[in-house]
């Protein structure tokens, strides 16, 4: 199974956008999937169903950071570095996708009691999720 099918269906299982994109990459970075799951749950919807940054962007972006980020102080460019892989990750997701925010991705505010209703009523979860997924295990494994 390739890590973008198992991200998707580790959100098939119920998972978050966030968990499913970070476990499904965990064990190349050295991370168990239980801790993955732990370290990324916090994030889907929008960070904690906020509606704000889509947790398929937080979890890829928690993949590039455990990959790339600066580890010794005063190591500036291995900062930079990791900046300019996030800023491209994000450029490239935008560009497939119109957005980085949960809400805008959706049309609708998770965060809402109405807006909950109508993503659910309009089958997002199944149809636009799992599509956002992909597309961040995607572009992440091409960054890597």
């Amino acid at each position: 199974m390739s890590k973008v099918e198992l991200a998707v269906a580790t959100f098939g299982e119920g998972f978050s956008c966030s968990q499913a994109v970070l476990s499904a990459l965990a064990s190349d970075l050295g991370l168990d999937r239980e801790t993955a799951l732990r370290v990324a749950g916090a994030f889907g919807g929008g960070i904690a169903r906020m509606g704000q940054a889509c947790g398929s962007v937080s979890g890829a972006l928690m993949v590039l950071g455990l990959k790339y980020s600066q580890v010794e102080a005063g190591d500036k460019r291995a900062k930079e570095e990791m900046y300019a892989l996030a800023r491209e990750f994000i450029k490239r997701f935008e560009a497939r996708n119109g957005s980085i925010l949960c809400r805008e991705l959706l049309g609708n505010d998770i965060s809402t009691p109405e807006g909950m209703r109508l993503i659910r009523e309009k089958g997002l979860f199944t149809s636009q999720c799992p599509k956002l997924v992909r597309d961040a295990v995607e572009i992440v494994e091409q960054l890597l």
